[in-house]
């Protein structure tokens, strides 16, 4: 008879003390502080890396890719054919952000509860069906209709991917493998523009134009992975069929020693969704990713239609997208390891938002068709790079659950609200071939996530500053068990 979770962890939990070989059941676990085995320690994250984080990172790429392939689309002459005016297009691309951002919350809510192993492998499946039929629409609100389930469907993927490897891995292993699955929109930016390339000289096959087939092919792919990942993502460490019960038991100890576990904390609070709310800190963030996610759409919508006006054929301008996601997807990575080795999230979130800066200011000030190429190379590697980069600091700052649950869902509300701003930016209110107006923006906006990021390193500082003091004239055994990220002995992410 199956066992279930909650008689499977206390299994767990009255087992191990030591993680080497000759530990028996009978053993009484350590206190979490003590738990630390080298070879269980390589074992189990390589495991996850290699079982879990494939699939995490194929569904965020399989997300970006069913949105932004709407701009490849563009190019390939969805817009002329539909006979969309800018606005329209603009519109189009509002809708699907709408639905989104209501969806986040909710959605993070209950993944828990439903158990991530169903819900997200659903979602996936049903905005795949969407997708695939944006290919098949013959008018405006055909595409509209689209459009907003999409949204509807998709909205808790990227806060449900954050909070769902929260599950998996402590804090200070999280950015690289945020990165890992989040550089996959690098790639699916690099991977769109290949693919279009090669789908739109399918145009006619079937009676239906080039663009339709960027659609129907990539949606029904994702529909086909959907329905596959029901059978390759586990609920929890517990559910973990590739691990033995010493290993589940180790990363459970990992996971408490950290603070990012609690069994008792970790149920449903309202409560906790309203401190949620009250911190500063996610706040401060929360502004730094509206800047973000205006940026990064923009450039994930426009880029395509950016390098068309310096004068490069439709299909030569979906490869010249290319190289600049591919480099971002190069430097993500690099930063990401510097980040969990070095456990300098704010340092790396200023360093890539300056890269941003750069690429902008570059763009504007030249004429040069060369030199504004090259800047894409600096603002795309900068906005991608930044953004798995907050993703990851936002995250790592809130404990309980649903204090964490609901933090991550307002850092993804105001960066899919940027996402609305991009639109406009570049759709409709921006003239080619410069985009002087939106250039300036993102310029304007890049230079405020240097600052408030900053201001965010500086805060979450002293607020250690003050607990460090605090710990002093502290028994952790008197603390209010339910403080969270609040407690004396919790250290904020820097």
């Amino acid at each position: 008879m199956a066992s279930s979770p909650a008689q499977s962890e206390k299994r767990l939990d009255s087992g191990r003390g030591s993680f080497g070989s000759s530990v028996s059941p009978s053993d009484p676990p350590q206190h979490p502080s003590q738990v630390y085995d080298p070879k269980l320690d390589r074992v189990v994250w390589r495991k996850m890396d290699m079982f879990i984080l494939p699939v995490v990172a194929m569904f965020y790429l399989l997300s970006f890719l069913d949105r932004t392939n709407f701009g490849n689309a563009r190019v390939a002459g969805l817009q002329k054919q539909l006979n969309l005016t800018n606005q329209q297009y603009s519109i189009a691309l509002t809708v699907t952000y709408v639905p989104y951002i209501v969806a986040e919350l909710p959605s993070n809510l209950l993944l828990k509860a439903v158990g991530p192993n169903l819900m997200l492998p659903t979602m996936l499946t049903l905005w795949g069906v969407v997708a695939t039929l944006q290919g098949v629409v013959t008018n405006y609100s055909g595409l509209l209709a689209c459009r907003f389930f999409l949204g509807l469907f998709e909205g808790g993927v990227f806060p449900g991917l954050v909070l769902y490897l929260s599950f998996f891995y402590p804090r200070q292993m999280l950015q690289w493998r945020i990165t890992a699955f989040f550089s996959t929109a690098s790639i699916s930016g690099a991977f769109s523009g290949i693919l279009a390339y090669g789908i739109i000289r399918m145009d006619g096959i079937g009676g239906r134009p080039g663009w339709a087939w960027i659609f129907i092919l990539e949606g029904l792919f994702t529909v086909a992975f959907g329905l596959a990942s029901y059978f390759l993502l586990p609920s929890d460490p517990l559910h973990i069929k590739f691990f033995n019960e010493q290993q589940k038991y180790y990363v459970i100890a990992k996971l408490k020693e950290d603070g990012t576990r609690n069994e008792e904390a970790d149920k449903f609070s309202w409560k906790e969704v309203a401190r949620a709310f009250g911190l500063p800190h996610v706040w401060i963030l929360a502004l730094v990713l509206f800047c973000d996610g205006t940026v990064l759409y923009s450039l994930a919508y426009f880029a395509p239609s950016i390098v068309a006006q310096l004068g490069y054929s439709n299909a030569s301008a979906q490869l010249m997208t290319v190289p600049p996601f591919a480099v971002a997807f190069v430097v993500s990575m690099v930063l990401a390891y510097i980040s969990d080795h070095f456990r300098c999230r704010g340092i790396t979130t200023v360093f890539s938002s300056i890269l941003a800066v750069i690429g902008f200011a570059m763009y504007l000030a030249s004429y040069d068709r060369n030199v504004q190429y090259g800047s894409l190379f600096f603002s795309i590697t900068g906005t991608y790079s930044c953004a798995a980069a907050l993703s990851t600091w936002n995250a790592n700052n809130a404990t309980p659950h649903t204090r964490r649950a609901t933090t991550i869902a307002i850092g993804f509300i105001m960066t899919n609200s940027g996402g609305i701003l991009a639109t406009w930016l570049l759709g409709s209110l921006s003239a080619p071939p410069r985009y002087t107006s939106a250039t300036i923006t993102l310029l304007a906006l890049s230079v405020v996530m240097v600052v408030f990021s900053a201001l965010n390193l500086a805060y979450l500082w002293d607020q250690n500053k003050r607990k460090k003091k605090l710990r002093l004239t502290t028994k952790r055994e008197e603390e209010d068990p339910g403080l969270g990220d609040k407690s004396a002995w919790f250290e904020y992410n820097l």
